[in-house]
């Protein structure tokens, strides 16, 4: 049975709206098709009962799951095949809108972890499969654009111990420029276990922000050709990047697995630290902006290692003011791996994706909460 104490206690921001019958989600990304939200929510794995549990075990022959947003909740629409899916992300080129999904592995024990990700294309109201990158335990893709070029940005790479996992290729995280309605490989960056990506521009620069698990995160400038590594953060175990603007400023949120979780302001030249933003366990942010006011949710997967692991963590909703962030409510996550923030029907709601219970299985619900953000 799935574990259902997702429940918050006395909330004053967040309650419960909805729950999601999902297996190890690891994204929730909401995205509009004709003003609508849609939600898609790729999954890593579903459980083996046979088996002792294991977060890097289960059934890695998943699919995506879709859903419509219809009478104020989210129907399932669809399901894509997504093996492991790591992640999902909505864009649009040429004139279409497109989903790619970054795939782990597939099988379930021994797993190939050398495996296509998959690029879907929406044609009369289908996910058409258009296009497929060879990766090698794919996490992210990202999308954005410097002036007309367009680019796909895949975070990937792993390596466990004891297990010998070679790519077919570099292996190495890559960015993809798209010539010819096409994606071709453009520049390698050299991460060997990579997370996560945000792209920003500061100062007339652009930048983009890479989070490694094994090298220093980086942040990469734009110099008219390539990507040149600008600005470190940490030796390992990074996980996401958030830039924003605000009060005149640029600042650029870090999480790292291991430790605090910071955030950092421009100073003209570099990042320079300026507030924790929590301890271990931080893997995902999310930023949103409602009435005048910023607000920030910081999402913790586990601490401790993978043989045993807590994945019952508290996550945290935070506002600005005076200039830094503050927490206006924690909420209970397991293992959770993404939120995604959504306006429907003149209200507010965050979509929150939990990948594992707290005995480490993956049939967890991910939840959809209203946010009542007048109590603030």
């Amino acid at each position: 049975m799935p574990n259902t104490e997702a429940g918050h206690p006395s909330p004053k921001i967040l309650s419960v709206h909805q729950r999601l019958a999902t297996s190890g989600a690891r994204a929730a990304h909401v995205f509009r098709v004709d003003g609508k939200p849609n939600l898609v929510v790729p999954q890593l794995a579903e459980d083996i009962l046979e088996r002792p549990a294991d977060m890097q075990g289960g059934n890695g022959d998943t699919d995506a799951l879709l859903y419509r947003w219809e009478e104020g909740r989210f129907t399932e629409a669809d399901r894509l095949p997504c093996p492991s899916g790591e992640d999902a992300v909505s864009f649009r080129s040429g004139g279409r809108d497109y989903l790619a999904f970054a795939t782990m592995r597939t099988g379930s024990g021994p797993y190939e972890v050398n495996v296509d990700s998959l690029i879907y294309r929406e044609e009369g109201g289908k996910w058409i499969l258009d296009e497929t990158l060879p990766t090698f335990g794919a996490k992210q893709f990202h999308h954005f654009s410097i002036g007309d070029r367009e680019f796909l940005a895949l975070a990937q790479g792993v390596l466990i111990p004891g297990i010998p996992l070679v790519p077919r290729g570099h292996g190495r995280s890559v960015v993809f420029e798209r010539v010819d309605g096409r994606w071709r490989e453009f520049q390698v960056l050299g991460g060997r276990f990579g997370y996560n990506w945000d792209s920003f521009r500061v100062g007339g620069h652009h930048f983009l922000a890479y989070a490694d698990q094994l090298s220093p995160s980086v942040v990469y400038r734009w110099d008219g050709s390539s990507f040149v590594p600008y600005q470190t953060f940490g030796g390992r175990f990074g996980r996401s990047f958030r830039h924003f603007s605000h009060d005149g400023q640029e600042w650029l949120a870090f999480a790292c697995i291991t430790g605090e979780s910071t955030l950092h302001r421009w100073n003209g030249e570099l990042f320079e630290p300026h507030q924790s933003l929590g301890g271990a366990g931080g893997r995902e942010f999310e930023l949103f902006r409602r009435g005048g006011d910023l607000y920030l949710v910081r999402v913790c997967f586990v601490q401790g290692m993978p043989p045993a692991p807590k994945t019952d963590l508290m996550s945290q909703i935070y506002r600005w003011d005076n200039g830094k962030f503050e927490v206006l409510e924690e909420f209970p996550t397991f293992g959770g791996t993404d939120a995604s923030y959504f306006e429907a029907d003149g209200r507010s709601f965050l979509v929150v994706a939990n990948s594992l219970t707290p005995d480490v299985r993956f049939r967890q619900d991910s939840v959809v909460y209203e946010l009542s953000l007048d109590n603030a």
